[in-house]
């Protein structure tokens, strides 16, 4: 619900690679011997600028090659988004659920605390269990967990309950129970592809949420508008058995054994997995960059004053901010074609905090000029432009992620995998936490608009202290 549904799907062998890189040079295409020079040697012609400027635009567009080679990812990336959607509508309507029962905002801000605390400490356990028990049983219980929760979501809703206590329950269950099962399946993932793949691989999952991110809460808040919470429960629970189904086709995925045997899972496996972290510091800067920006400058937690307070418009105002960010992340994971390409990895993902950064101080000044006088109006040039800058800013950060992901997945051994995807699973889900509970605290003092400004600075400025004191991650 409050975390990326996470599922594996049909391991097969021919979409089964080797984590090794492959070695040689691929061959030229038949009949390429001698393209480069004779285009010296003749003039070009519009026709053959029309066949260039056709043969690059692909290029842009987003790498399908993991879909192609491995049957396997291409499942686990369809399910993985079908269940996404589901999730976000359960989002919505729990969320619209608790304030009709109490007509408090606080009551619905507590949710977020209620998925927070599981996700943290069975993030990091559920973890472990990736890295000593075999990850496809991980990743079955966990998602069977996952959908008691929501088909105890559709009871109560059905039975027409006015607890919110069970409403609480059932998200704490249901995100424990995520944390468990993101770890299992963000250790999988570079098994079913060559690191050559994983860019483009992981630019695939971060489209598949960012669509569900943008598409369901629309679709979610019209579900139960038409026909109440349970609809949105029930369609959920329905969208989570496909993810269950291909689980289930799974065989057996157990981690391989590192040279010192394999302990149980608990306490001491996870202080091993944070001890091996702080032995490798490029992979421990994908994780403090990405606190650096969410952290210091995460600005959902604006959104809502923003709509009634700076530009008018109110909930419809606040609902296309929360999904300027989305669109630009799916525009730029459209748009990855190159990524796979990139060879400086540490250097683009500096380069994407940095226009992050630079687009939320951008974001907080245009609030700034224009003041917190409560218009009658949406003042529509302003919200122009803050769109702009939330759109750059989610472009950005899903860059970011791309790479920060794929460095973790393929710098990292495989029986410390599920572990440091455990870490992952923290970092994201609670940086922007903490960076909502700090920006609001700011913003009650000296306003939303000034406070993004000083936000987005803070995260410059960490940012790049932190790139001094670790060059290597810029080399």
């Amino acid at each position: 619900m409050y975390v990326h549904r996470a599922y594996t799907s049909k391991w097969s062998s021919a979409s089964s690679c080797s984590l090794r890189r492959p070695g040689g040079t691929s061959r030229p295409r038949d009949g390429d011997g001698g393209g480069a020079a004779r285009a010296r040697r003749e003039p070009r012609s519009w026709s053959a600028g029309r066949v260039a400027y056709h043969l690059r635009v692909p290029r842009l567009l987003l790498d399908a090659t993991p879909l192609r080679v491995s049957p396997a990812f291409r499942l686990l990336w369809l399910g993985l988004s079908v269940s996404n959607l589901g999730g976000q509508l359960t989002v919505v309507a729990v969320g619209l659920q608790v304030y009709h029962l109490t007509r408090s905002t606080f009551a619905v801000g507590v949710l977020g605390l209620f998925a927070l605390v599981p996700l943290v400490v069975f993030g990091l356990y559920g973890g472990a269990i990736a890295d000593h028990a075999d990850r496809r049983t991980v990743a079955l219980v966990a998602s069977a967990v996952a959908w008691v929760a929501v088909l105890g979501l559709v009871v109560q809703a059905l039975a027409h309950s006015t607890s919110v206590g069970v409403l609480y329950a059932l998200v704490a269950l249901e995100s424990g129970a995520g944390a468990v099962n993101s770890p299992a399946r963000g250790a999988i993932i570079p098994r079913l592809l060559e690191p050559r793949h994983m860019p483009a691989a992981n630019a695939w999952q971060t489209l598949g949420w960012n669509i569900a991110l943008t598409v369901g809460p629309l679709v979610g808040a019209g579900m139960v508008a038409f026909g109440g919470y349970g609809l949105a429960y029930g369609t959920d629970a329905v969208l989570f058995t496909f993810a269950l189904a291909a689980l289930y086709r799974l065989p057996p995925v157990p981690p391989e054994r590192s040279a010192n045997g394999r302990q149980r899972a608990g306490l001491g496996s996870v202080l091993d997995g944070l001890r091996y972290l702080g032995t490798q510091p490029n992979v421990r800067m994908t994780f403090l960059v990405d606190l650096a920006a969410m952290v210091f400058s995460s600005p959902r937690v604006l959104f809502p004053a923003i709509g009634v307070v700076y530009l008018g418009g109110g909930a419809t105002t606040t609902g296309a901010l929360t999904a300027a960010v989305a669109v630009g992340a799916v525009l730029s994971g459209l748009l990855s074609g190159g990524l796979a390409r990139v060879r400086w990895q540490g250097q683009t993902i500096v380069w994407s905090i940095t226009v992050w950064g630079l687009s939320i101080v951008v974001f907080g000044l245009v609030l700034a000029h224009v003041g917190p006088n409560s218009p009658a109006q949406v003042l529509w040039g302003a919200l122009l432009a803050v769109l702009v800058a939330l759109a750059v800013a989610g472009a950005a950060d899903n860059t970011s992620a791309v790479f920060r992901q794929t460095i973790l997945q393929t710098a990292t051994p495989d029986d410390m995998r599920g572990r440091l995807q455990g870490v992952f699973t923290v970092v994201v889900a609670g940086g922007p936490r903490l960076g909502e509970l700090g920006l609001g605290a700011v913003s009650s003092r000296i306003g939303e608009g000034w406070a993004a400004v000083i936000g987005g600075a803070a995260c410059l400025v960490a940012l790049w202290l932190l790139v001094v004191g670790q060059p290597r991650f810029w080399r």
